[in-house]
């Protein structure tokens, strides 16, 4: 479960969910506004919304000023994107930082989507023109990873293996402390992961993005139905490493003290799976 991250404001508090940086949040009291369908947000007052479920107005302010002055970090890759669409990207993500923030205060079957739509001032129709369900506003921050596994394998060094590649990201984000990893305390982190795996139906279309994982690491494999598996057995031990990680912190132990657990574990698991299930002179008995 798990990589280019888009920041989270709740409650005031941002942070990037999938890469573990931290950064200072504003605190205003603005909502979502603004007419989707030409990809704009703007701030709009709204009596009736918590103020706990409202994104920082000084985040909606930036908007536009970062759809049209990208930093020289971003500046790459960004410029291959129109502004409408940076702009239709930032509004997303607002969007669903507002969704977010109203989930984790009252819980994700305790809000409605018209009152997403309100609090994002925006219509039902036009909601789920960008977030065909409910529990897309909640796992609209995994969809810049979905391709993550395929983007390391297609970006590999000259000489490394596609299964090496994927092993130095995994153990380069358990030492940054990657959400997608598991291995991350951070209080709004936790949060988050206990809305995720404590909603059974967020969790079921977690799988939906999974899949779409396995499919672009497959492609980025060669194709066929070796890649196939080969992409398959690499995205569920990735899932279950990250939630045997999370399964320990969320138990109370702190993310420094399951580091080496961590990493022994990650490295068992690709030694597994260069090695296969079974062990060379192990195969006896099989018909």
């Amino acid at each position: 479960m798990l990589v280019t991250s888009t920041p989270a404001e709740v409650k005031g508090v941002r942070f990037m969910v999938m890469s573990g940086e931290k950064a200072g949040g504003g605190n205003g009291n603005g909502s979502v506004a603004g007419a989707v369908e030409e990809g704009r947000a703007g701030v709009s007052a709204s009596a009736q919304v918590p103020a706990s479920a409202q994104v920082p107005a000084s985040a909606l302010a930036r908007v536009s000023a970062q759809a049209q002055a990208p930093t020289p970090a971003q500046a790459p890759t960004q410029a291959r994107v129109s502004l409408r669409e940076r702009k239709k990207q930032l509004t997303y993500r607002a969007i669903s930082d507002a969704a977010v923030a109203m989930f984790l205060e009252r819980g994700f079957d305790k809000v409605s989507v018209a009152e997403v739509a309100a609090a994002a001032d925006i219509s039902k129709p036009t909601l789920f023109r960008y977030f065909p369900a409910k529990e897309d506003l909640a796992l609209h921050r995994f969809a810049d990873r979905e391709d993550e596994a395929a983007r390391v394998v297609g970006g590999r060094a000259p000489g490394a293996s596609p299964l090496e590649a994927l092993r130095r990201h995994f153990l380069a984000g358990l030492d940054r402390r990657d959400p997608a990893t598991g291995l991350c305390d951070a209080p709004q982190v936790l949060a988050f992961h206990r809305l995720l795996y404590g909603t059974p139906s967020l969790v079921a279309r977690l799988y939906a993005y999974q899949g779409r994982s396995e499919a672009a690491l497959a492609r980025a494999l060669g194709g066929g139905v070796s890649a196939r598996l080969a992409a398959g057995q690499v995205i569920a031990v990735l899932r279950i490493l990250a939630e045997e990680n999370w399964r320990r912190i969320d138990a109370g132990e702190s993310a420094d003290r399951v580091y080496a657990g961590a990493v022994q574990a990650a490295e068992d698991a690709f030694v597994q799976l260069r090695s296969g299930l079974e062990p060379e002179g192990r195969g006896e008995g099989r018909g």
